[in-house]
């Protein structure tokens, strides 16, 4: 990348929208076999940043054609009750998909919860099976909606990831690990060199010197300067951090985990956030809930 020139913007809302257009494209053709793919979003609570994200993915399913029912459940709700609640929808044919949306009032378990789905209905992609055939590259498995958008900026932007080497910040079930399987596939857009930092991680700043991309993934706001950043690499920011902010009315703003503002001037590409990742991980959800809906109907 020459001197003095800002990073390609890779931007996930124009990525996403191609992800919904061709959904779209597959909802109408299983409608003219009078088959409507269906998802259910249970919500448990009234977490603030659930209720939005929920209405989104609500709003997305809607626009697409695809029949969504939110189910609104007490914060009070014991594991039990929960878990008899997705057994009736795994033993209803009429639905497709199944997202329980994430954080889970203690004490439940989510390693409980997101094991009860229906692995053929788990459009999350967290169910141990689907897990399982993610580590093993089998494409009939559900892949987790954020790796997965993750995977498809860097297809569709023409980031090369064969024998590339990649630096995941971060460890998690979410994103971390699933994110690295996707990557480690030998496999077309895959066959890429993992290395995967954490906070126990020696030398950061050295490991993501060496990378030609970085996906930024660990929660911590504005973790990643501009001298951790190897001039022309491409960094993914997948955090979502709320940092004090005097100016915003609410007293506060959302950040990822990169400085965006520092980094795109060393990066040869770099999601924006808001408008990076998060688009794409709603078009993988209703992408793979109409590839639920296919599967049930034998396509």
């Amino acid at each position: 990348m020459p001197i003095g020139m800002s990073a390609l913007l890779l931007d996930g809302r124009v990525l996403g929208s191609a992800i919904l257009d061709e959904t779209r494209i597959k909802v109408e053709t299983l409608a003219q076999r009078g088959i409507q793919p269906s998802v259910v979003f249970i919500r448990v609570g009234e977490d603030p940043a659930s209720v939005v994200y929920v209405r989104m993915k609500d709003q997305t399913a809607a626009k697409l054609g695809i029949r969504a029912t939110t189910l609104v459940l007490d914060k009070n709700i014991s594991q039990e009750e929960l878990v008899t609640t997705i057994q009736k929808l795994n033993s209803d044919p009429s639905v497709h998909g199944i997202l329980v949306q994430a954080p889970l009032p203690k004490p439940i378990s989510e390693q409980v919860i997101f094991s009860t789905v229906d692995p053929c209905k788990d459009v999350d992609g967290f169910h141990p099976v689907n897990v399982g055939k993610l580590m093993l590259g089998d494409p009939t498995g559900f892949r987790p909606c954020t790796p997965a958008g993750v995977h498809e900026i860097l297809i569709r932007s023409n980031i090369p990831t064969a024998g590339a080497e990649v630096v995941i910040l971060g460890r998690g079930n979410i994103v971390g690990k699933p994110m690295a399987s996707i990557l480690v596939q030998k496999a077309p857009h895959c066959d890429a060199t993992i290395t995967m930092l954490h906070s126990r991680s020696r030398d950061i700043r050295a490991h993501c010197l060496q990378a030609d991309i970085i996906i930024a993934a660990m929660g911590s706001a504005n973790f990643l300067k501009a001298d951790m950043v190897k001039p022309g690499a491409t960094v993914i920011d997948v955090g979502v951090n709320r940092v004090p902010d005097a100016s915003s009315p609410k007293g506060s703003k959302l950040v990822g985990d990169v400085d965006f503002d520092a980094v795109k001037e060393i990066a040869g590409a770099i999601t924006p956030n808001p408008g990076g990742v998060g688009p794409m991980t709603i078009a993988m959800l209703m992408s793979n809930t109409v590839k639920a809906c296919e599967i049930a109907a034998g396509s």
